[in-house]
C-alpha cells in the first residue's frame, strides 16, 4: 500500500507543478479553478495508468520474465524525464486564460507518463482499481494545493515538485528491479 501511496505521490507532482503555473497566473475564482483542474489531473491520472495497466496485463504472456525490467526502464526515463523538464520552460507559462479545452489538453499532457508507469502496477500487490482510485484522488488534492500554492506565490515549487517526483520514480523503479533480481 505505501508503495502505491508514494507512486501515486510521484504521479501527481506534474499535474502539481502545473497547477502552480495555473494560479499563478491566474488570480480569479480560484475556488473553482483549483476543483475544476483538481478534477481534471484527477481523473486523467487515474485513468492513464488503467490504460498501461491493462496493456500490461495483455501482454503479460509475451513479457511475463522480464515484465519488472520494463517496468524498471518506463520509470527511469519517466523520472529522468520529469527532472529533466524541472529545468526546461514550463508548459503554462503562457496560459493566462483557463478553458476546459487548456485544462483537458493539460490534463492528458501531465497524465500521459502515468500511463508507462501504469504498466508497473500488476507488480504490487494491491487491487488495482484501489491503486488507481489513491492516484486519482491524490492528484485531485495536490492539484487543488498547486493552485492555491500558485495564487501565493509559489513559482519556486514548480520544478521542486517536478524533481521530487522524477527521484521518486527512479526510486521506485530501482526497488522493483531489486525486488525482482533477488528472488
Amino acid at each position: 500500500m505505501l508503495e502505491v501511496i508514494i507512486l501515486s505521490i510521484a504521479l501527481s507532482m506534474d499535474a502539481f507543478a502545473v497547477s502552480i503555473g495555473l494560479g499563478i497566473k491566474n488570480k480569479e475564482k480560484i475556488k473553482s479553478l483549483a476543483i475544476v483542474a483538481g478534477l481534471y489531473f484527477g481523473i486523467f491520472q487515474a485513468l492513464m495508468p488503467f490504460i498501461g495497466y491493462a496493456g500490461g496485463v495483455g501482454l503479460q504472456d509475451i513479457i511475463g520474465g522480464y515484465d519488472f525490467w520494463i517496468a524498471f526502464i518506463l520509470l527511469l526515463i519517466i523520472g529522468g524525464k520529469m527532472i529533466y523538464e524541472a529545468f526546461s520552460e514550463p508548459v503554462e507559462e503562457e496560459i493566462t486564460k483557463v478553458s476546459h479545452k487548456i485544462l483537458l489538453t493539460l490534463a492528458i499532457a501531465t497524465s500521459i507518463d502515468a500511463m508507462a508507469a501504469g504498466f508497473s502496477l500488476h507488480l504490487f500487490n494491491l487491487n488495482v482499481y484501489l491503486s488507481l482510485a489513491i492516484i486519482g484522488i491524490t492528484t485531485f488534492i495536490f492539484s487543488i494545493l498547486g493552485v492555491y500554492l500558485g495564487v501565493k506565490g509559489g513559482a519556486k515549487y514548480e520544478s521542486k515538485a517536478e524533481i521530487l517526483g522524477g527521484v521518486i520514480l527512479i526510486i521506485i523503479g530501482f526497488k522493483i528491479l531489486l525486488q525482482n533480481l533477488l528472488v
